[in-house]
This record gives C-alpha cells, sequence and structure tokens, in this order.
C-alpha cells in the first residue's frame, strides 16, 4: 500500500517537475504528436491513387458541409457550395473560350477578391498551374514575370487594365492572349471573359481532366525577390502546397475557427497558409482587399475572428493604434505569422490580451522552416526530435563582408556554436527537395551550396542568419546578400539601382537598406553618383521611381558620392554604408529624402532627420 500510495504522489508531482526542469515538455509533446500526424498524412497522400490534391479536399468539404460559409467579403457571404460552382463556371468557360488544358500555365493578376479564389480553383480544376502575379508591380518587372513561368495566358482584374495595357504591345509579340474579369474592353488585344463565365456550365467537372497531376507536379508559381534584381518565381509543388497547409493544423487551428486573410493572395503567407490552410481545415475566412489597422479589430468583432495572420509591421501599425476600452473585446485566440519585433510581440499581448503568437520562420522556395508554437517571446522556432530527423540543416559560418560561407583547408564549411549566428542551410535530399526557380537557372544554380560537410553533398542557401540558443529556441538575426525587407516586401537591390541608372544625371547607384529606429526590416536607401557637371533631378528621380516600382521599394534617402567604393571583385561595398545610414550629422555627403506629398526628393535636414525618428513623419 505504501508503494503505491508513493507511487500515486510521485506521479501527481510529475506535471509540476516537468514543468520546473523541462518548461516546455509539453508543448514539445503537443507539436511533435500533431507534426507527426500530418507527416503521416503527407505520406498517405503520396501513395493514394488516384492523386489527392488540395482541389479535391475542398470538394470532399464542399460535398461535407455544402451551405458553410467559406469566405466572408465586404458584406457578401459564399458558401463551399457557391464557390464551388463558381469556380466550375471559370474553368467551363475556360475550357470552351481559352481551349485550357491541363498542364497549360495561366498568370493570374487579381487583387484580393472571391474571384481571385475561385478562378484560382477552376485552374486547378483543369489541371492548369497558376502563376500569382503581385499587382503591384508594373512595367519591366510585371513583363518579366509573366515571361519567366511561361505562361501562355494572362488573367487579369479590371481595374488592372491600364497596368496590361502598358505592357500589351510585349504581350501581343509574344502571342499571349490576355483576359479581362469584365464585361466589355475596347483595348485591341484584351478579350473580356466576364460574360462568358456568367453563361457557362456550374455543373461539377471530371477529375479525368487533371488525371496526370501528381505530388511533384508544379501546383502554383509564387514570386521571391532576390539577388536577380528582379522578382524570381519559385516553383511550388503539389507537396509543398499540401506541407504548406497543414501549419494551421500545427498551430491547434480547427474547422471551427474563423481565419482573417488581409495579406496579400500573391504571397505565400496570405495563399498557402491562410485560404488553402482554411480547405484544409475547412473552416471560414473572412478575406480583405488589405490590412488595415483602424478596422481591423472592429472586423473582428464584426466576424467573431478566432485566427488572424500577420507580418511584423502589421502587429506594429495595430499596437501604434489610439489605445481603446474596447482593446481585449474580441475572440482572437491564435496569430500566424513572421517578423515581429519582440518589443512589438511584447505590446501587442500586453495591450490586446493573451493570443497565442505563432512566428515562423519559411521561404516559398526553401526546404527548412522553423515555428515558434511555445510562448516565448522574440523566437522563431524551436528545434525538437521532428526537425532535426526530418528536415536536415545546420548553421555555418558566414563572411559579411565577403557575402559568402567561411570554409576551412579542406574547402569545407564550418558549423557554428551554440549562441552563435550564421548561415542557415538546408540539406537537398529527396524528402526535403529544393526545386529552384522557373526559367533562371543561373539563380537556381546560386541558391544551392555544393561540398558544405562532406565533397559532393548539396545543401539550400536561404541567405539568412540565425542563431540557436542553449534551449533549442531559432532567432532569425538578419538578411544576406543583395536583399532587404521593408513594409513587408522583400526588395531587390539590383533592380533599383538598374532603374536609378536610367537617370541621366545618375552615373552608378549602390542600393541598400539601413535600419529606422521603431521600424521592422530595413528602409531603401541609395547612395549615388552623379555624372560629371550635372546635378541630382529631384522630380524627374521620384517620378520614374513611381512609374517603375511600388512604394516600398523606392529609396527613400539617397546620398550622393564622388566615388563608390567596390571589393576587389568589383562588388559594390554596402556594410559601411548600412551601418552609418541616414543621420546628417555623421555623413558629410549630400542627404536626400524623398517627400511622397511633395513627389520630389529634398535635402535631409536636421530638422527632417529628428522629424522621421520622433515618427513625425511616417514612413
Amino acid at each position: 500500500m505504501y508503494m503505491w500510495m508513493t507511487l500515486l504522489a510521485g506521479l501527481a508531482l510529475l506535471p509540476a517537475l516537468l514543468r520546473t526542469f523541462f518548461p516546455y515538455f509539453f508543448q514539445d509533446c503537443v507539436y511533435i504528436y500533431r507534426a507527426l500526424g500530418f507527416g503521416i498524412r503527407l505520406n498517405v497522400y503520396k501513395r493514394k491513387t488516384p492523386f489527392y490534391s488540395i482541389v479535391d479536399c475542398f470538394l470532399q468539404a464542399a460535398r461535407k458541409h455544402p451551405r458553410r460559409a467559406f469566405i466572408h467579403f465586404e458584406g457578401m457571404t459564399y458558401s463551399y457550395e457557391d464557390v464551388d460552382k463558381e469556380s466550375n463556371k471559370v474553368a467551363d468557360a475556360l475550357r470552351s473560350v481559352a481551349a485550357l488544358k491541363e498542364g497549360d500555365t495561366v498568370a493570374l493578376f487579381l487583387g484580393n477578391e472571391p474571384r481571385f479564389v475561385w478562378t484560382w480553383l477552376g485552374l486547378a480544376k483543369l489541371g492548369c498551374p497558376a502563376a500569382l502575379l503581385n499587382f503591384n508591380i508594373r512595367s519591366k518587372s510585371l513583363l518579366h514575370c509573366f515571361s519567366c513561368c511561361g505562361a501562355n495566358v494572362l488573367i487579369a482584374a479590371a481595374e488592372l487594365r491600364d497596368a496590361v495595357e502598358e505592357i500589351l504591345p510585349a504581350l501581343k509579340e509574344k502571342g499571349i492572349t490576355v483576359y479581362l474579369l469584365s464585361d466589355e474592353s475596347t483595348t485591341d488585344g484584351i478579350q473580356c471573359i466576364g460574360q462568358a463565365i456568367a453563361k457557362a456550365s456550374d455543373k461539377p467537372l471530371s477529375p479525368s481532366l487533371r488525371s496526370n497531376v501528381h505530388m511533384r507536379s508544379t501546383a502554383l508559381y509564387i514570386y521571391t525577390s532576390g539577388t536577380t534584381g528582379l522578382p524570381k518565381a519559385a516553383y511550388v509543388t503539389h507537396e509543398r502546397v499540401w506541407a504548406s497547409s497543414f501549419i494551421q493544423g500545427v498551430c491547434g487551428v480547427t474547422s471551427e475557427d474563423i481565419f482573417y486573410v488581409n495579406l496579400p493572395l500573391y504571397h505565400s503567407a496570405g495563399f498557402l497558409i491562410g485560404l488553402v490552410g482554411s480547405i484544409e481545415r475547412g473552416n471560414t475566412v473572412v478575406l480583405r482587399r488589405k490590412f488595415s489597422a483602424s478596422q481591423f479589430w472592429d472586423d473582428c468583432r464584426k466576424y467573431n475572428i478566432t485566427v488572424m495572420q500577420y507580418i511584423g509591421e502589421t502587429l506594429r501599425y495595430l499596437c501604434n493604434t489610439p489605445k481603446k476600452d474596447n482593446d481585449r473585446d474580441h475572440k482572437v485566440k491564435i496569430a500566424i505569422g513572421n517578423g515581429v519585433r519582440a518589443d512589438v510581440w511584447k505590446d501587442f499581448l500586453n495591450r490586446f490580451g493573451r493570443i497565442n503568437v505563432r512566428e515562423l520562420y519559411a521561404a516559398t522556395e526553401g526546404n527548412v522552416g522553423f515555428i515558434n508554437y511555445t510562448d516565448k517571446v522574440g523566437v522563431v522556432g524551436r528545434i525538437n526530435i521532428i526537425s532535426k530527423v526530418f528536415f536536415p540543416f545546420a548553421l555555418i559560418k558566414f563572411d559579411i563582408e565577403k557575402e559568402e560561407p567561411v570554409r576551412n583547408t579542406e574547402g569545407l564549411c564550418i558549423p557554428v556554436g551554440r549562441d552563435e549566428v550564421g548561415l542557415l542551410v538546408g540539406k537537398i535530399t529527396k524528402h526535403t527537395p529544393f526545386v529552384g526557380y522557373a526559367g533562371n537557372k543561373q539563380q537556381t544554380e546560386k541558391k544551392r551550396l555544393s561540398n558544405v560537410f562532406v565533397k559532393g553533398d548539396l545543401y539550400f542557401n536561404s541567405g539568412d542568419l540565425l542563431r540557436i540558443d542553449n534551449e533549442n529556441f531559432v532567432y532569425f538575426q538578419d538578411r544576406v546578400g543583395d536583399t532587404f525587407r521593408w513594409k513587408g516586401e522583400n526588395v531587390a537591390t539590383t533592380e533599383v539601382a538598374d532603374i536609378l541608372m536610367m537617370m541621366d544625371c545618375i552615373e552608378e547607384a549602390n542600393v541598400y537598406g539601413v535600419k529606422v529606429e521603431g521600424h521592422e526590416g530595413r528602409i531603401g536607401m541609395a547612395a549615388v553618383k552623379l555624372k560629371e557637371g550635372r546635378e541630382l533631378d529631384c522630380v524627374s528621380i521620384c517620378s520614374v521611381l513611381a512609374n517603375y516600382l511600388p512604394v516600398y521599394a523606392r529609396p527613400r534617402f539617397i546620398r550622393i558620392q564622388n566615388s563608390l567604393e567596390v571589393t576587389g571583385t568589383f562588388k559594390m561595398k554596402k556594410v559601411k554604408l548600412v551601418e552609418e545610414g541616414f543621420d546628417p550629422t555623421l555623413i558629410q555627403d549630400p542627404l536626400y529624402f524623398l517627400d511622397l506629398t511633395q513627389k520630389k526628393y529634398i535635402p535631409l535636414s536636421q530638422e527632417t532627420h529628428n522629424s522621421i525618428m520622433s515618427h513625425d513623419i511616417k514612413l
């Protein structure tokens, strides 16, 4: 009896002991249980015949609960059955009008709206990969994005007609068919498909139309900025679509939740984690055209939202809104996203209540990722047996100045120690592939790092610096190379530099990102060398940048130098420029600031600098 009493007492004390000596034991167990469950499901889907895609998952949900709300949008509600029928009409119209068939790639140029969802679903029902174009890009970048995915058809929203017309001559030359989701068009070379869709059949389509689609087939092209200077089209296979869709489930989201999508659907976060994840869960999506800090919590209360998405900037915007008595009057319990600073994270929780923030790290094209499934603030993930066994990765020493991994005398990379910052690389295997970028073999190869730990091995180069502490928590440190992040968007410096050098007054340009206190990421800045005898054309530069670049990619600061410093291999040096920033008290060179209200660059005075640092001038 005494032995049994002792055993029971020990069992009763066990949870307390585990929390004391292994504070994350239970959270580790829950995560491992969920992750293993989804891993088993993925393997089942890989072997299933015929192939079971996310479209089949949607169709199953539509049959199971046809009247359940799938999308709330601007006062309208669309059920699973409604969206199913609308997507059938899109597919039927595209089959008859555009003669689309399995394997044909179609580029979608749409904003956040329900038509985006059922147009993509219609294409998926036909077995057609969709290239998701960023609706902010224009001119050269837009044409590049369209061209590299190999699409012969472009479907655009009516409100984006002007952007399409700008590149229409080049599209005509390539024999591209352009369809506008409108009822009429007066532009030669642009066909309207609105009436054809309205008259099309909403009857189910035969699965045989996509019978050759399999797990490794390309499902999507999602664009990512990088060192090329132009966005790259990352292949997204059906396997990657499934894996991304499981993130909601890993975070504890269920079919009863209501998920708020206000991030762009052309991004992996909004599309794969948000929309597709909700299809996998069978829950309801509240879709918004774009993020609004002032209306965010009103939406949450109106629709009883339980799960939200974020990027670091959006949480800061929410924290910067005027405080209200009803700040905690909401049902949001989970926030999924990335890029939030620790101080903003704490402010967010203190103000808006206990919300489980699930910060994650991943790349659209990458083969390794992390998720913080604990309540520890400021980390992007936690290492456990799942990550070690199923996602082989390493942090290696990296030379910031040379922008390349440090290698030993044998030519192999050197792993960093605990709490040391290193470049994240993920081993490329059959189970953790890196497919690469469409139409860009050169950049695909640049992302492959060979001879890392043994001769002949192959790793994916993430281009990101991370750190792992003694408790196995993962911290994001910074990006390397020619890309920085601002307003939640990647900005490719070489693209911006190319556009600056279109100006008659500029001979050379070196673009980089600099930190601004109180803001996530880095804001764009350019060091330029003017042509002899020329002055900076403050108005024309602003106009040209506005024509070619979205606002987040335009350099807000310009520094004029007599010469631009380069390395021995003629690469622009950025490290010192980044460190010096834009403080006129430290920099003797002329500095200019992009004033968006005046639509021109103005001299950066000490007064203007002070206003920026005090947040009186909004960036």
